[in-house]
C-alpha cells in the first residue's frame, strides 16, 4: 500500500507539499517555519498528523493528507478534520488521492470532513464518486487572532 504515516523526518517534505499546494491555489507567498511544523506535528502534544501517499515501486513522496481529530456530540464518536489533501500533479490519476481517503476513512467510525474550495467541479466529481456528500445547511466561520478586539472583554 503507497501509504503511510508521517515520521519527523518528513516534516521538510510536508511543508513543501503544503507551500506547493498553496502555489497551485494561487497563493504564491506561503512559506512554512520547519522547525514549528516538526513541533506540531511531531512534539510531545502533536496537534495534528499526516499520511504520506507514496507512488508504488518508488521512494518519492506524491502527495499528504494533512488531518487533525474532531468529536461530534450529535454522534457520540470522534472523526477526522481533513485540513489538507493533495497530490502532485504528475502523481495525479493514479489511485493515490483515493488510497489516502481510503486510509482516513479506515480509521474512524466517525464522520470524515473537510472544505472544498467552490467551483473546483474536478474535485467535487471525485469526492462524489467516493460517496461524499456536501453538508447544506452550514456556514463555516473563522475568528482569526487578527479579528479579535483584544480591547473588548468577553
Amino acid at each position: 500500500m503507497p501509504v503511510r504515516d508521517a515520521e519527523p523526518a518528513d516534516a521538510a517534505e510536508i511543508c513543501a507539499l503544503i507551500e506547493e499546494h498553496a502555489r497551485y491555489e494561487g497563493n504564491e507567498t506561503l512559506v512554512l517555519d520547519r522547525v514549528e511544523m516538526t513541533k506540531h506535528l511531531f512534539g510531545p502534544e502533536p496537534k495534528a498528523w499526516v499520511l504520506i501517499a507514496e507512488p508504488p515501486g518508488a521512494a518519492e513522496v506524491a502527495g499528504f493528507a494533512f488531518c487533525s481529530w474532531n468529536f461530534s456530540t450529535w454522534e457520540g464518536r470522534p472523526g477526522i478534520w481533513l485540513d489538507d489533501l493533495y497530490v502532485r500533479p504528475r502523481h495525479r490519476r493514479h489511485g493515490l488521492g483515493r488510497e489516502l481517503l481510503g486510509a482516513l476513512r479506515a480509521r474512524t467510525t466517525g464522520r470524515v470532513e473537510w472544505d472544498m474550495q467552490a467551483g473546483n467541479t474536478r474535485a467535487e466529481a471525485f469526492y462524489r464518486d467516493l460517496g461524499a456528500e456536501p453538508v447544506t445547511g452550514w456556514i463555516r466561520y473563522r475568528w482569526s487572532p487578527e479579528a479579535y478586539p483584544r480591547d473588548v472583554e468577553l
